[in-house]
């Protein structure tokens, strides 16, 4: 997602709500703070897809429960060996690199 415009990330209810300080200066937002949470995934992309770039989870499934080719917003699906800020944490650089590249309707994992 190159270009001069700030990338519009939703942390999903399963991230850590304190990575956000940890993303720079992004415009991060979180499910619970949106009022989405408890949605089911499908319910939950297509109303982000309307205001995000990017969805952040740590929902291994996701990507392969719901059809994210072709929708507007793309999937970073972390892979830490434990959903707790600590492990999750380190791959920071990992995603803010992803962030410079990533497309609508692309999934990538990033594993720690």
């Amino acid at each position: 997602m190159t270009g001069s415009f700030e990338v519009r990330l939703l942390l999903d209810e399963c991230v850590p709500k304190r990575l956000r300080r940890d993303l720079g200066a992004q415009h991060v937002r979180t499910v619970p703070e949106m009022g989405w949470a408890g949605r089911r995934n499908g319910d939950l992309l297509a109303l982000a897809e309307q205001d995000f770039d990017v969805l952040v989870t740590v929902d291994r499934k996701l990507p392969y429960q719901q059809l994210i080719p072709g929708r507007a917003i793309a999937v970073v699906v972390l892979l830490a060996t434990r959903n707790k800020l600590e492990f999750i944490r380190p791959l920071i650089p990992q995603v803010e690199q992803v962030l410079q590249d990533i497309q609508p309707g692309e999934v990538r994992e990033i594993r720690g």
